[in-house]
């Protein structure tokens, strides 16, 4: 790092430069985080604790819960904090472990979308072959892949960024570290990383989005003939997870499929992107799903009676 760069900091520019915008953006961030926040540790802490809830569905559902709380504290937390100073500064090596953990943890929870695709596609699909696919050292291979492959995502982004000299200017238009604006920044020509960055990311990303689709039209097709219920069944799980997709893959495919412009939406886009989906996803899920919603109820119940007694 030190040989290709002079630039040892960065100074993040923010969301905006209005003080008014600046507390109220502040304010809903921190209030949402106070509500949502301890909503998908509750998932996490139901899925653990209760013994019906062993099935491979809530088995990914508390590492999809589990990734998104660990990628919300990638950004937010420094995001609040430098609402409260006038110069947003962050070093090098702050600037690469960020855009590192957020790919990571990012590509992993893409991932993991994928593989609960695959498990409702053979819930749905092949029932009576569904304890031997997906069993539970099934589970934890799956799991163990989408890790892995989430680093190797990640480590390739980081490795593309190490190999740019940054030798000024050093200021960056968001809120946090990014590859679209940190190559920008680079004292060189970057079209060949910026078509690598594309394909790493965006093309990547892009298909996955296309599969999940796919593979979601596939099940409502294959269950148009089945009964009302278990058709109402399969909607409503396909449904979520559709919503979810969405959610995740839709601003994602805008910021990373594109070439590295600048356009006004760019930093709203990442802020729900880096900071507001991510404690949704499982909170939209969890409201869904009616057994995960009445073993909260039970462990909440429980834990006022201990309190009370």
């Amino acid at each position: 790092m030190e040989q290709n760069s002079t630039v040892t900091e960065f100074i993040l520019l923010g969301l905006t430069q209005s003080p008014e915008i600046q507390l109220l953006v502040f304010v809903l961030i921190f209030s949402f985080y106070m509500i949502v926040l301890p909503g998908n540790l509750l998932i996490i802490i139901t899925i653990r604790s209760d013994p019906a809830l062993t099935a491979p569905l809530y088995f990914f559902l508390g590492n999809l819960a589990f990734l998104d709380v660990s990628y919300s504290f990638i950004v937010a937390p420094k995001m609040l904090v430098d609402f409260l100073y006038e110069k947003k500064i962050i070093s090098y090596q702050g600037c690469i472990t960020q855009l590192f953990f957020l790919h990571f943890l990012g590509a992993g929870e893409m991932f993991l979308l994928v593989v609960m695709a695959f498990d409702r596609y053979v819930a749905i699909c092949q029932p009576l072959h569904y304890a031997t696919l997906m069993n539970r050292q099934v589970c934890y291979v799956l799991l163990l892949a989408l890790w892995v492959g989430g680093f190797a995502h990640s480590i390739v982004q980081v490795a593309l960024i190490v190999c740019l000299p940054f030798c000024g200017p050093n200021q960056l238009d968001n809120f946090f570290c990014d590859v679209p604006q940190i190559i920008k920044l680079a004292c060189t020509d970057t079209f060949v990383v910026e078509l690598l960055m594309v394909s790493n990311s965006g093309l990547l990303t892009l298909l996955c989005f296309l599969g999940l689709l796919t593979s979601y039209a596939v099940i409502l097709f294959r269950v148009r003939g089945s009964s009302s219920e278990g058709k109402s069944k399969a909607l409503s799980t396909c449904t979520t997870h559709v919503i979810i997709v969405f959610l995740m893959f839709g601003p994602a495919i805008f910021i990373y499929t594109r070439p590295f412009r600048s356009f006004p939406a760019d930093k709203v886009v990442a802020l729900f992107h880096t900071v507001i989906f991510p404690l949704l996803n499982p909170v939209i899920y969890t409201l869904r799903n009616h057994e995960v919603k009445a073993s909260m109820r039970k462990l909440v119940n429980k834990q006022l009676i201990c309190g009370v007694e």
